[in-house]
């Protein structure tokens, strides 16, 4: 054998020894022969990441052949820096895939993976009118909160959740949008805020002062909901989103109980 090919051989046989491999379960949403990619509902990834429906890279063509809408599958997600893949499919039968029915969807229904969320406007903490529109072109991960929250376990949470983040993507855009029409001016967002944001320059909060129905879209639309603000009774239910360049969503967290590495990971992955 040529030296030279043998050398190869030998770094790529120890690069991939390098990689860890882990065992997924999922059911098979869609297929993109083009891409090589399908789109997996898959179960909890161990030492990886929580539930959740996202698009998985197959590196070989068979693997992708083989498998087909609605089945239920084990495969392996092999984690390659470069491109993680997902690769020895076995079928176990047919999955549920749930039946969403868009006849009474409106623009505040929640959008399923894949869906491009509505352009909505809002103000900066300078008072600038800003449209999600405007950082169209970048990967964006989008939280809500609002400042008069009174649990330790649920909005500051998310705030420092997303420092962490912040920290590891300098290439993502992390926006906190306050769903506190009435009392989360940019002035009081500032002053709750600012102070964290402003050290970054891919992290911003804004205000939805003015823009009620902007707002109550937006969140809906990322899975979330909120009432009871002009009675003083705020109540929320809340959900971050990564959104791609064309705002297509890409992954969806519910509540405030995740994971900043669980995050961390689907991330690296979504956008590779």
């Amino acid at each position: 054998m040529n030296p030279f090919l043998f050398l190869v051989l030998i770094i790529a046989i120890s690069c991939e020894d390098n990689n860890k491999v882990y065992k997924v379960s999922g059911t098979v949403y869609s297929i993109d022969l083009n891409k090589q990619k399908a789109m997996i509902a898959h179960d909890t990834i161990p030492n990886l990441m929580m539930p959740m429906t996202m698009p998985f890279y197959i590196q070989n063509k068979k693997d992708l052949t083989k498998i087909q809408i609605g089945d239920s599958v084990h495969f392996e997600l092999v984690w390659e820096e470069i491109k993680p893949y997902a690769r020895s499919f076995t079928i176990l039968g047919k999955g549920f895939i749930p039946q969403n029915d868009e006849f009474f969807s409106d623009e505040f229904s929640e959008k399923n993976i894949g869906s491009v969320l509505d352009d909505a406007s809002f103000l900066n903490l300078d008072s600038i009118r800003v449209s999600l529109s405007q950082t169209d072109g970048e990967y964006r991960f989008i939280s809500y909160v609002f400042s008069r929250c009174p649990m330790p376990n649920l909005c500051p949470a998310i705030v420092l959740k997303n420092a962490a983040l912040v920290n590891q993507f300098p290439e993502i855009n992390f926006i906190m949008i306050s769903f506190d029409y009435k009392h989360d001016t940019p002035t009081v967002l500032n002053r709750s805020y600012g102070s964290s944001v402003n050290s970054y320059k891919n992290w911003d909060a804004w205000s939805s002062t003015g823009f009620i129905e902007d707002v109550y879209r937006l969140v809906r639309q990322s899975g979330g909901n909120f009432w009871g603000i002009e009675q003083e009774k705020i109540g929320h239910t809340l959900s971050s989103v990564l959104i791609g360049k064309n705002r297509e969503i890409l992954g969806v967290w519910k509540g405030e109980n995740w994971e900043v590495s669980e995050v961390s990971n689907a991330i690296k992955l979504l956008t590779k």
